[in-house]
């Protein structure tokens, strides 16, 4: 459990055990007391009570068009925060919609929790309006569901959610509350935090990775996961420069190392640039730290299957779910932890270190490298948009992605400087971009917080531009329009050459309905046009305070890398 967390648990003081509240409004005061700012609502009448708790409490409320914007949104506030993001949906359809930011949320380890109104408990099992079964439904794809049955244990089913969401390997939590229960009348004592295992490096666990570096002349870190904070990632980047040891960045987890730090080389997953995809090969000791080497970072469970290779795994999940490949040795501690031990292991600098290093440092300099700015004739590039935006960007500036090849520009070139910098769905959920982006913007307001969208799955979630506008969210929204769902193009094409084939779309002006929901849009076809293009859009976010639009239509059949 971080410092923060547990000052947080120290500092609750129950309710006097004579209040009664509803049960609907203790879920809320617990929620409050656990240092929840933050809930993403459709709303329902199934949990009418909670939201008439919501009305006078220091929680946010976010009223969302979709549910499945709303997981999304509370999926990328659990990637941001030490705790969980929140959703609130009603029973049985918006049940379903929600069920997307889950299944982001499971594959994702990210900690969330969905609460999802249900019919009366009088009325289970008679085939009531909206009913269905939340066990039967989410089981599989969520750490725990669990249903309130008993009004006067509101508060502890809450903590123990909050809880689970976070424990161990972080992921999805589901709360059904029967909107009959809810209104039951109940002590208003709070129940407290519950506190989170940390794990941490033994003295034997020290011994054997000291050991193993030792011995090496090629090592390499990989960070990932969603677990990490500003400060544990800025101690594992001074001990990594220190020693002049490389790290990459699990797919779509950029900026734990900095994107300009001499140790950082890269990122890992999918599109990735040759170079890091032959590190894992290369490298003759791999330490993972917060993830593990899945299905995308050893391309379909092939790279670095061979067990005389060293793998020393860094997780608080001794389950090891996901893996793919040899363990050499397990080391059970979240990341924080697991660097604050790291940070006393003091080794010897080796030539075979630097070399390596400033090998790969330099390939991933080159690869990164920005395009010329200066426009060519023609269509619009995402080139020429990338060369120009990126040098307006501060250090803190985010961005957020959906998935499609859009997403290659941000891996190659977005300048990730902090934790946290990179928010998406590395499940590859499409719909993802305006949800994160706007989570982001009211997270961090006064941040630059950019999203880069594909045509096809824009529209996916587009509608929540208006929330975007009725919240004051700012980001800047850019739609790659290929006229395609383009990363099944290129596995169409693999597959089966020269026959295109439920693939390509015909789509709206997306500047003109930006400006529909009140922000600043604007639809660019020539290249020569996108530099002023981006200074618009800017200038908008920062003067008028809303959010803008950049609807680039592109070629065709045009790839990063």
């Amino acid at each position: 459990m971080t410092e923060a967390l547990l000052q947080n648990a120290l500092n609750i003081q129950p309710a006097p055990k004579t209040g009664r509240k509803s049960a609907g409004h203790v879920i809320v005061d617990t929620l409050v007391a656990h240092g929840i700012r933050r809930t993403h609502v459709v709303p329902g009448e199934s949990f009418l009570d909670v939201l008439d708790g919501l009305h006078d409490s220091a929680i946010e409320t976010i009223v969302c068009r979709h549910e499945g914007g709303a997981t999304y949104m509370a999926e990328a506030d659990g990637k941001m925060n030490q705790l969980p993001g929140i959703a609130m949906v009603t029973r049985g359809p918006g049940a379903a919609n929600a069920h997307v930011g889950l299944h982001t949320a499971w594959q994702d380890s990210t900690p969330m929790v969905l609460f999802v109104g249900l019919i009366p408990f009088a009325h289970r099992d008679r085939e009531a309006f909206q009913e269905f079964d939340i066990k039967a439904w989410f089981d599989t794809g969520a750490k725990r569901v669990m249903v309130l049955d008993h009004a006067e244990r509101a508060s502890e089913i809450v903590a123990e959610a909050l809880f689970a969401a976070m424990s161990g390997r972080p992921g999805p939590v589901v709360v059904g509350l029967p909107e009959d229960v809810i209104r039951q009348q109940i002590s208003a004592e709070l129940h407290p935090p519950i506190p989170v295992a940390t794990g941490g490096m033994t003295t034997v666990d020290s011994e054997a990775l000291a050991k193993a570096l030792a011995a090496s002349s090629k090592p390499l870190f990989v960070t990932g996961g969603n677990d990490w904070t500003q400060e544990g990632a800025d101690q594992l980047t001074r001990w990594l420069e220190k020693h002049h040891i490389p790290a990459a960045a699990e797919w779509r987890t950029e900026g734990t190392v900095p994107f300009d730090s001499p140790s950082y080389v890269g990122p890992i997953g999918y599109g990735r640039p040759r170079p890091t995809y032959d590190l894992l090969e290369e490298t003759d000791l791999l330490v993972f730290v917060g993830t593990v080497p899945g299905d995308v970072i050893t391309d379909g469970f092939l790279c670095r299957q061979d067990w005389n290779k060293k793998n020393f795994l860094v997780t608080i999940d001794p389950s090891l779910r996901g893996r793919s490949g040899p363990v050499s040795y397990q080391i059970v501690a979240k990341p924080d932890v697991f660097v604050r031990d790291l940070a006393k292991i003091e080794l010897p600098v080796k030539s075979e270190w630097q070399t390596w290093t400033a090998r790969m440092r330099g390939e991933q300099e080159a690869f990164a490298a920005l395009p010329p700015a200066a426009p060519s004739e023609g269509q619009a590039r995402m080139d020429t948009l990338m060369a120009n935006l990126v040098p307006t960007l501060p250090a803190d500036a985010m961005v957020t992605l959906g998935a499609g090849e859009h997403t290659n520009w941000a891996h190659r070139y977005f300048p990730t400087q902090r934790y946290a910098s990179m928010i998406s769905a590395r499940n590859g959920s499409m719909g993802y971009s305006v949800p994160s982006a706007i989570a982001a913007s009211l997270e961090y307001p006064g941040r630059r917080v950019v999203t880069i969208a594909g045509d096809g799955e824009f529209l996916m979630n587009g509608q929540e531009l208006a929330t975007a506008a009725q919240y004051g969210a700012t980001p800047l929204v850019i739609v790659m329009d290929n006229q395609e769902y383009g990363t099944i193009r290129t596995h169409q094409e693999r597959h089966y050459p020269d026959r295109v084939s439920g693939t390509q779309l015909k789509n709206p002006d997306f500047g003109l309905m930006a400006r529909a929901f009140g922000g600043f849009g604007i639809k660019v076809e020539r290249d020569a046009d996108v530099p002023d293009a981006i200074t618009a859009a800017l200038k908008a976010i920062d003067e008028d305070k809303v959010f803008a639009l950049i609807h680039l239509l592109v070629e065709q059949r045009v790839k990063a890398y």
